[in-house]
């Protein structure tokens, strides 16, 4: 009988696992558009700072703008990416810790809940540098773009 209670308690938290492998799955799939968009920026930087020295006057008052610009929102990306990882990182753990909950005598929910909460923090600041890095990258194309030059008719 001790050890249909014991296949009890595992099968219990299986199930409670699977809303954070959800979580997990989220977070993973926010990772992966946060690096995505870091090699977008860094290849941004590398061919502005190749084609700097061809620049003059208001050329190279723009690519240098430009490149501070790629430079926060590269800053931004990595913070970005750091907290995903962390909220990931805290998932796994919850995870660890509820199965082991259900091997040790020990009452673990507080844990549990420390480290969901801890999840969810560090998932909300990740969200929130991440819409600052957009706003920037908005606001760098605005800056950036030009209007078309019409050609004149001829004849």
């Amino acid at each position: 009988m001790p050890t249909e209670s014991h296949f009890l308690d595992i099968a219990r938290v299986i199930q409670l696992a699977v809303a954070p492998v959800f979580l997990l799955t989220a977070i993973a799939t926010i990772i992966n558009v946060l690096i995505a968009r870091l090699a977008r920026a860094v290849d941004r930087r590398r061919i502005l700072e190749e084609n700097l020295p061809g620049y003059e006057g208001e050329g190279l008052v723009q690519a240098t703008r430009e490149l501070e610009m790629l430079g926060r929102r590269v800053t931004l990306v990595i913070w970005a990416t750091a907290l995903a990882v962390l909220s990931a990182l805290m998932v796994c753990l919850l995870i660890g810790i509820a199965f082991m909950g259900a091997f040790v005598s020990t009452d673990l929910s507080r844990a549990v809940a420390i480290l969901f909460i801890t999840a969810l923090a560090a998932l909300t600041a990740c969200l929130m540098i991440f819409l600052r890095e957009i706003s920037i990258a908005a606001i760098s194309a605005r800056q950036t773009t030009r209007p078309l030059v019409r050609p004149t008719k001829t004849g």
